[in-house]
């Protein structure tokens, strides 16, 4: 017998996180720079390595985009809140089913952890010139 999908889950604690919201929590992040690329996407990079996405293309093929760990990359899918995100599957990201299938709060947590999984893959050099050893 195959396993059951679970139906998404909708968050109860907060609202869903607004365009102009994701852009405010990516860029608080500490040394994080913003470009547009890719018909109108908004870019989150930190050293110059991608951890977010959204609008433009992102907004047009689903919902936000951003790195995740090992385990939050299956838990995400399984749970019907995100799927592997087009082009970028492969390194273990995701993009969400929709902009509020999750809560602002965690959505927050999410983009906390991939700015923290780029970050420590910049070499010590980078991270040290950019602030963040």
């Amino acid at each position: 017998m195959l396993p059951q999908r679970r139906a998404p889950v909708p968050p109860l604690d907060s609202e869903p996180m607004t365009p102009k919201a994701f852009e405010a929590r990516c860029l608080r992040l500490p040394a994080v720079t913003k470009m547009v690329q890719w018909e109108g996407t908004s870019v989150f990079k930190v050293g110059g390595k991608m951890f977010a996405l959204g609008g433009g293309f992102a907004a047009r093929s689903g919902g936000y985009m951003f790195k995740v760990s090992n385990l939050a990359y299956a838990m995400l899918i399984e749970h019907g809140l995100a799927r592997p995100a087009p082009y970028l599957a492969r390194a273990k990201w995701v993009q969400l089913v929709s902009n509020n299938a999750l809560s602002d709060a965690e959505l927050t947590a999410y983009l906390a952890q991939a700015h923290a999984l780029i970050a420590a893959k910049l070499t010590r050099k980078s991270r040290k010139a950019l602030g963040l050893d």
